[in-house]
């Protein structure tokens, strides 16, 4: 064993790597995790009276490869099982193909046909390790809702031509945009819940961190994987001020910016600088130098929000989304005043309507416009909308005040 760790820690770190070489030589994503489950348990029973083995994982993937031939046999598929021994010898030749078994299991637990939700809780259950029960609280459900919706997204991939390969040279932007995806899905919803009474999830946030590690370690020359990293690093050096000391969410103008993490931000800042110079800029690359600005700024009054302004213009155009629209109009509000930023968010009625984030930014610039009666309204309405129990708590406190203000 190569450290004192702890068996549970050490299987719980080795799961995902061996997962991804038993899906590689199975095809199947449920069997594989049949197999290393017995190889698990294998191992909870014999490393305490035996010991850890020099290669803890080489034994995990030959027990957990013994099982699925065991497997195979018993269900007596005779074609299946001369398929996956072919596959078993071919992966031991010395011109096998060398893919990172994680980065495997990673592109098919974020496959296009699976939804975002569950792709997801794939994610976590499959490359994360973590529990079925650990997922559930994470997404407030009951652990037999996730073992459902985790059991149909394997059924899903099941029924796919060949999911768990890499992507062919046609198929890789697409498949890396889906992973991309998942785990900034993945790391907002730890950052900023969008449900429930915490403001933010550490354990999926975490977890997004060291996923994008993961894939950025395995695609370091990629800009927007290296901008992905950036920006979940930029935006999580944040989380020690983003609460008060009961748990209430604290606003990025209210934060204490001495308890953001500053090598986490020095890391973030040095990638995107680098990822921004390899060619053409992504979406992803682009948060990442929204991200810097603020957080290389002293103070919100300090910060430079013409170049914020120049920035979201820029992703505005890249991605014609309209949450960036409603960020530029705060920045324009800061560069040109709130009557500027208020007639950029009309434009959003159609596109967002009855969106409480729409309504939130309508109280805030109200409220610098000097107009605190219609500013209580806009942010009422807010929380009525958002379905954060803490976000909602945030908007009636700021409402509270702006009516204190109005009493004579």
């Amino acid at each position: 064993m190569p450290s004192d760790q702890p068996i549970e820690d050490l299987l719980r770190e080795l799961a995902p790597q061996v997962l991804g070489v038993l899906v590689r030589r199975s095809g199947d994503l449920a069997d594989a995790e049949d197999a290393l489950q017995d190889a698990l348990l294998a191992a909870t029973t014999q490393w305490p009276a035996d010991g850890v083995p020099d290669n803890p994982r080489g034994w995990l993937v030959v027990v957990g490869q013994h099982k699925l031939v065991d497997r195979y046999r018993s269900e007596d598929a005779r074609r299946r099982r001369e398929v996956l021994v072919v596959t078993m010898e071919a992966a031991e030749q010395p011109d096998a193909s060398q893919a990172d078994d994680s980065l495997l299991l990673l592109f098919g637990c974020c496959h296009p046909a699976l939804s975002p939700a569950s792709a997801i809780a794939l994610t976590l259950r499959s490359v994360g390790g973590l529990t079925t029960a650990e997922i559930a609280r994470a997404f407030l459900v009951p652990e037999p809702t996730m073992a459902q919706r985790l059991s149909r997204a394997r059924r899903t991939l099941r029924e796919l031509d060949g999911p768990f390969r890499m992507p062919a040279p046609h198929e890789y932007a697409e498949r890396l945009r889906a992973v991309l995806r998942v785990l900034y899905l993945m790391f907002n919803e730890g950052y900023a819940s969008t449900t429930g009474s915490t403001v933010a999830r550490a354990d999926l946030a975490v977890e997004a961190l060291r996923l994008t590690r993961t894939l950025h370690a395995s695609l370091p020359d990629d800009p927007e994987v290296t901008g992905l990293l950036a920006l979940i690093l930029l935006t999580d050096a944040r989380r020690p001020a983003r609460t008060g000391p009961l748990g209430e969410l604290v606003s990025l103008a209210d934060q204490d910016r001495g308890l953001w993490d500053r090598a986490m931000v020095d890391e973030g800042v040095a990638l995107v600088e680098d990822a921004l110079v390899r060619g053409a800029v992504g979406e992803y690359q682009l948060q990442a130098a929204i991200a810097a600005v603020h957080d290389e700024a002293p103070s919100t009054d300090a910060t430079d929000w013409p170049q914020l302004l120049a920035l979201y213009a820029l992703l505005e155009r890249m991605t014609g989304n309209p949450m960036v629209t409603l960020n530029r109009a705060v920045a324009l509000a800061m560069v040109d005043g709130p009557d500027a930023g208020l007639a950029l968010l009309a434009t959003l009625d159609d596109r967002l309507p009855g969106h409480h984030r729409l309504a939130a930014v309508r109280g805030h610039l109200l409220e610098r416009a000097g107009r605190p009666q219609e500013a209580a309204e806009q942010l009422l309405l807010a929380s009525h909308g958002t379905t954060s129990l803490a976000e909602r708590d945030y908007l009636r406190v700021q409402v509270a005040r702006l009516r204190q203000g109005l009493t004579p």
